[in-house]
């Protein structure tokens, strides 16, 4: 296993510090720099992964392996735009994602994701070095990044997101299905691409079905392939639209996995805004036995 000195680890964290200097602007850097004041000595010492034959499984490993990450997104950035092709986003949006894309093995604000391995067996056996820490709240990785992010009031996109939960929906809890999850970011993720300025995100429930909608003040589908969003791939006549920028695949993955989830998905322009919207409905004896 590959092992970094003192010295490593102090260089990795202070070219941490400066990537974030250099690259995240002036809205977000001094909250994002609090939280990583605040994480400083876990995250410095944190291992990007559990078992020695993955990546960076060694104390230092998450720095040095979002390091990496970013250096290779920027290049990778540039050899598209030497080739001429169509970039979406700024070298501060790929750097931030590059940054946080882990942001959940560092753990919750108070404990450790990984910690060392003290089963003999499975260090001798398994290759583990690390184990989850049992104490750490569970969640994905991914909503462990959101949270802390959120925790410290840095915003994770510059659209606006606008919530509006129906005060007469019912209380009823859902058991998290990743299937679901994963559709729901993909739209949502699709509204905040091609949003102007806002993503409108309205939940409401009865005793009979649940409705999710989820809305964006771009320029809409356009209306030629409209009756054929949720097909994986999409090519449209009018040369300024979103299937352009990767429509077709994402919606039909988040498609997929909702319809599998038993909820139907209706993908249309919107009525009262200029944008698109996706309504999402489940029957909720389906939905709560999933």
């Amino acid at each position: 296993m590959k092992k970094l000195s003192a010295e490593q680890i102090q260089q990795n964290w202070n070219t941490l510090i400066d990537v974030i200097n250099a690259h995240i602007g002036d809205d977000r850097r001094d909250n994002l720099l609090k939280m990583y004041d605040d994480f400083q000595d876990r995250m410095m010492f944190a291992p990007a992964s559990a078992k020695g034959h993955f990546h960076n499984a060694m104390p230092g490993g998450y720095v040095e392996h979002v390091l990496h990450i970013v250096s290779h997104s920027l290049e990778i950035k540039q050899m598209w735009e030497k080739n001429g092709a169509e970039i979406n986003f700024t070298d501060e949006e790929l750097v931030f994602a590059a940054l946080h894309h882990d942001l959940g093995k560092v753990g919750d604000l108070q404990h450790d994701y990984y910690i060392p391995q003290d089963n003999e067996w499975r260090r001798k056996n398994m290759g583990e070095i690390f184990k989850h820490n049992e104490k750490c709240e569970y969640m994905s990785v991914t909503d462990r990044a959101f949270y802390l992010l959120q925790h410290y009031n840095i915003s994770i996109s510059k659209k606006e997101f606008i919530f509006n939960f129906d005060q007469d929906s019912n209380s009823k809890k859902i058991s998290k299905s990743i299937e679901i999850v994963y559709g729901l970011r993909n739209f949502i993720g699709n509204a905040n691409k091609f949003a102007k300025k806002a993503v409108f995100i309205n939940l409401k429930s009865d005793s009979e079905t649940t409705e999710i909608t989820v809305e964006d003040d771009g320029n809409g589908y356009p209306k030629d392939i409209l009756s054929k969003i949720g097909e994986p791939y999409l090519k449209s006549n009018y040369p300024e639209d979103r299937s352009k920028e990767g429509l077709g695949l994402g919606l039909f993955i988040g498609k997929t996995l909702l319809e599998k989830n038993f909820a139907s998905v209706n993908c249309r322009n919107s009525k009262t805004r200029s944008g698109a919207e996706v309504i999402i409905r489940w029957n909720n004896k389906e939905l709560f036995n999933i």
